[in-house]
């Protein structure tokens, strides 16, 4: 009932927003990663403030492997998905990740049948940040290991959905130049002539949630490091795959609000006007980077606890951020092409 209740206050606050003219199409996508797609059962709330929003697609995750809940986020996301682009992004424990080829034939046979079984998901991404310790164990030999689950993936699904995007993901502060050459080489090294990949999908965030997204790193890859990011992958594949931002955010701070509980991780979260004006300038750096074609927002509402994320666009109550204004505007930017890519450090 109190699930019921947030959202039809999130839904009453969303209309009193202008409508954002039109979702960021056909250049950037623009979107928001939102597991609250999955968990509730009135869809059409959320489905709501997307469109207020004005973003083009939602990133839900999927656990592998499938538990008793599978059937019924799936049916959950299908619901949105007659009106809105769903992008899946399926993973499973780190300490479980599929190192051989039965486990590999198995996971990208359940990715296949998500596929089969709903037509209108086409864009989904292998795992989630396997060059990470945090989501892939062990790291020795990851490289090659998540090259043969992309080759295989990418097999199974193009069968079912020939026009399918298969997304490879990335971590930015585990050294992903090193980790795309690593898979390059392995790419090689295989034999195969196929593709692997269809996008690269990068999740950008920065060092801490007040530095700028321009910033320059000497190892982590950041938007300010695109071009160490292209520079790997062409000499992995030979060209430069579409790449996505699947996720990015900048922090805010809490303040003395009881709406939120516990101790705060990021070094330097900043105000919530801040953290608008951060994705504001993130969205227009992703805009005019050349070969971007995706920027995600992590996440849509903050997490309640401050051991998570208060990357979100909503407090935890459903009550707009400033961010949320700043991100529709940016997406409307965006899709009218008024976006000045001259003021922009790129």
């Amino acid at each position: 009932m109190r699930r019921r209740l947030l959202l039809a206050a999130a839904l009453a606050a969303a209309a009193s927003l202008p409508a954002a003219r039109a979702a960021a199409q056909p250049g950037l996508v623009l979107g928001v990663d939102d597991d609250s797609l999955k968990w509730y059962s009135h869809t059409y709330s959320l489905v709501s403030i997307y469109r207020t929003l004005g973003i083009g697609a939602v990133r839900v995750t999927l656990d592998y492997p499938p538990d008793r809940t599978e059937r019924t986020e799936l049916q959950r996301i299908a619901t949105a998905g007659r009106s809105l682009r769903v992008v899946l992004a399926v993973t499973g424990s780190p300490t479980a990740p599929p190192l051989d080829q039965p486990s590999r034939d198995a996971y990208c046979a359940y990715v296949a049948g998500i596929l089969r079984r709903y037509p209108f998901v086409h864009d989904v991404a292998i795992w989630t940040e396997p060059n990470s310790s945090t989501f892939w164990q062990p790291q020795r030999g990851a490289a090659g290991a998540y090259e043969a689950l992309l080759a295989t993936c990418w097999d199974a699904i193009h069968a079912v959905q020939p026009a399918a995007n298969v997304i490879a993901t990335s971590a930015p502060h585990a050294r992903p130049g090193d980790w795309y050459v690593g898979i390059g080489k392995a790419y090689r090294a295989s034999g195969r002539t196929a593709p692997i990949l269809d996008t690269v999908g990068h999740n950008a965030y920065p060092q801490d949630s007040a530095e700028s997204p321009g910033a320059h790193h000497r190892h982590a890859i950041d938007e300010g490091d695109l071009d160490r990011l292209a520079k790997a992958l062409k000499h992995a594949f030979g060209a430069v795959p579409p790449i996505w931002y699947l996720e990015d955010g900048f922090q805010s701070e809490s303040g003395p609000s009881l709406l939120y509980s516990g101790a705060e991780t990021d070094r330097r979260p900043v105000s919530e006007e801040v953290q608008a004006a951060q994705l504001a300038a993130a969205v227009r750096l992703a805009y005019c980077q050349a070969g971007v074609a995706g920027f995600f927002n992590f996440e849509l509402r903050d997490d309640p606890s401050l051991a998570g994320w208060q990357s979100g666009l909503l407090r935890p109550d459903w009550s707009a951020k400033p961010a949320f204004a700043a991100y529709q505007e940016a997406i409307a930017a965006a899709a009218a092409g008024t976006v000045a890519c001259s003021q922009v450090h790129k």
